[in-house]
């Protein structure tokens, strides 16, 4: 069975609901564990007045017992505090057609407001942007949590941090990931934009505070690393399988997101392939350094301007994606639009939001991330039951380290593996 998620609801409805399909059984798990990812989510500065009212905590449904996964659908609700002030608003219930208070008749210019109402022949966009709503990445990161919770078992590390935000850099592109701290998030989030850099920290919130002050929105970059991956997840045979494309395609699924780099992404574009591809050294040579771990297979890179991706399949280097963000939709200075009732011109409608969401963006895409790995990890080395993942996880470590032992002259094979 695929690992898989499905969620529902609606930004101001009751819940929002989770589904996740395809955890082997055993995998020791706690609410507490993913209710901290739900609460990472909700931090970063120019956050808006939404995130004082909710406290986001899962319930289990189903799936679980006694701390451990039962290999059956894990079911998670989310329950929107804020649900008591909207209650007559979003009931189910009730004559079709009937108008309700805080009907949205004038589209936010970058929203799905208008789109959506065109597409599903709605009268009121509110049945278009309760669903279009960023909250429901809240259900996302709570499945990704899961994700995440089966990769931590095998050592493998996901962290996030913010490289730019209102057009301020936060250091260098394409640094080493060598130079970032591990664990990774450990000192991201002591930042309140989740900024590595202290120097451009106060200038981001200097930014932010102007952009509120003028009914603006801000945007930026944030950039995942992922360390601990072995060489051999995805595929190169179909495009599909490609893993990549499938880690583009999810990230590119977050409300807002617009782009999406893998390693030295649109730059290497610019370069001759000289300064591009990473060069392969033999596992050992007499006399140099041992080897490096089996999660590489037996070989070293002197770079990794690949981000961890050759045709479509993990190379055992660090895993490292940038994901670009456009200022939020809603603006306290809203943009010309028309009004559905009449068709006239209007001022868009001004929904309660965010100045910035970048930060919060970063915790989304560890998630979905994490959410793509733990799939393609499942597929490369199957298991009912951790147990049984786990020992098809070892078989190949130890086949990696045997043909690192085949290859490499063996005076210079010292090393063992992970």
């Amino acid at each position: 069975m695929p690992l898989r998620f499905l969620t529902a609801g609606e930004s101001h409805g009751k819940a929002l609901m989770v589904i996740v399909e395809g955890l082997p059984a055993g995998l020791p798990v706690s609410a507490d564990w993913v209710d901290r990812d739900l609460g990472r989510r909700m931090m970063g500065y120019g956050r808006g007045a939404r995130m004082k009212i909710e406290r986001d905590r899962i319930e289990w449904m189903s799936g679980v017992r006694a701390g451990e996964t039962l290999g059956s659908p894990v079911g998670m609700v989310i329950h929107n505090r804020d649900w008591s002030n909207w209650e007559d608003i979003m009931a189910a219930e009730g004559a079709p057609g009937e108008e309700r208070r805080r009907r949205l008749n004038r589209p936010r210019p970058g929203h799905a407001d208008l789109v959506g109402v065109l597409k599903y022949d709605r009268s009121d966009a509110r049945d278009i942007l309760e669903r279009a709503s960023a909250r429901e990445t809240a259900a996302r990161v709570a499945a990704g949590a899961l994700a995440r919770r089966l990769l931590d078992e095998f050592g493998v590390d996901i962290g996030s941090h913010v490289v730019s935000l209102g057009g301020i850099e936060a250091r260098p592109p394409h640094a080493p990931t060598t130079d970032l701290p591990l664990p990774l998030n450990a000192v991201a989030d002591r930042s309140e934009v989740r900024v590595l850099d202290p120097a451009v920290d106060a200038a981001m919130i200097a930014r932010i505070d102007q952009a509120r002050k003028d009914g603006d929105t801000l945007g930026g970059e944030c950039e995942v690393v992922v360390r601990g991956l072995p060489a051999g997840l995805g595929s190169h045979v179909h495009w599909d399988r490609k893993l990549d494309g499938r880690l583009a395609g999810a990230l590119m699924s977050i409300p807002a997101v617009k782009a999406v780099e893998i390693g030295m992404g649109f730059e290497a574009a610019r370069r001759p392939g000289s300064e591009v591809h990473d060069p392969i050294d033999a596992a050992a040579t007499p006399g140099e350094p041992a080897p490096p771990p089996a999660l590489h297979g037996g070989y070293a890179r002197r770079s990794n301007n690949a981000g961890g991706l050759e045709g479509g399949i993990t190379t055992g280097a660090p895993l490292v994606v940038r994901v670009g963000m456009k200022p939020i939709a809603t603006l306290m200075s809203p943009l010309p639009t028309i009004d559905l009732r009449t068709g006239l011109p209007a001022r868009a409608q001004a929904e309660r939001s965010d100045v910035t969401a970048v930060p919060a963006m970063g915790v989304i895409a560890e998630g979905l991330t994490a959410f793509v790995l733990a799939e393609a990890w499942l597929e490369k080395f199957g298991g009912d039951s951790l147990g049984e993942t786990r020992r098809n996880f070892e078989g190949y470590l130890a086949r990696l380290r045997e043909r690192w032992t085949e290859l490499a002259p063996p005076d210079a094979v010292t090393a063992e593996g992970p």
